[in-house]
């Protein structure tokens, strides 16, 4: 059990670290990040809206009543980027694949720990909407 627990643990820190360590260059418009957007046609906006989400997505990653919540909606950033790397800004944007690297491993981290965290999920969706059979027999 305790190394499940630390398992989960590093593939929390991994992928919220990876995703606020890039809020820096977000929010400060640094060049790259402008140059980035822009051709993906989301700047301003998405630049910042983004990185709001990717902020949200590890606070709830962090915080355990919401980790699914935020493995979650970190695999769907995650998606959007690796998406828009393969379609329109190549894996290496600016010559440098580490962005492209950085989004695979936070899709790889968030893709297992919605995995763990699935019954949860689920239990949370039947709750609210009041669905019993969302949970598997």
């Amino acid at each position: 059990m305790k190394t499940k627990n630390t398992i989960i643990w590093g593939l929390k820190i991994i992928a919220a670290v990876i995703m606020l360590q890039t809020l820096y260059y977000k929010f400060s418009a640094a060049e790259s990040s402008v140059r980035l957007f822009t051709i993906l046609g989301m700047e301003p906006w998405g630049r910042i809206g983004i990185g709001i989400m990717e902020l949200i997505a590890s606070v709830l990653l962090l915080y355990p009543r919401t980790s699914g919540f935020g493995a979650v909606m970190g695999f769907g950033l995650m998606s959007g980027a690796i998406f828009f790397h393969l379609t329109k800004l190549g894996i290496n944007f600016d010559g440098d694949p580490l962005l492209f690297i950085y989004a695979v491993i936070v899709f790889v981290s968030c893709s297992i720990l919605s995995v763990i965290y699935l019954k949860d999920l689920l239990a949370f969706v039947s709750k609210v909407t009041g669905i019993k059979s969302i949970l598997p027999a």
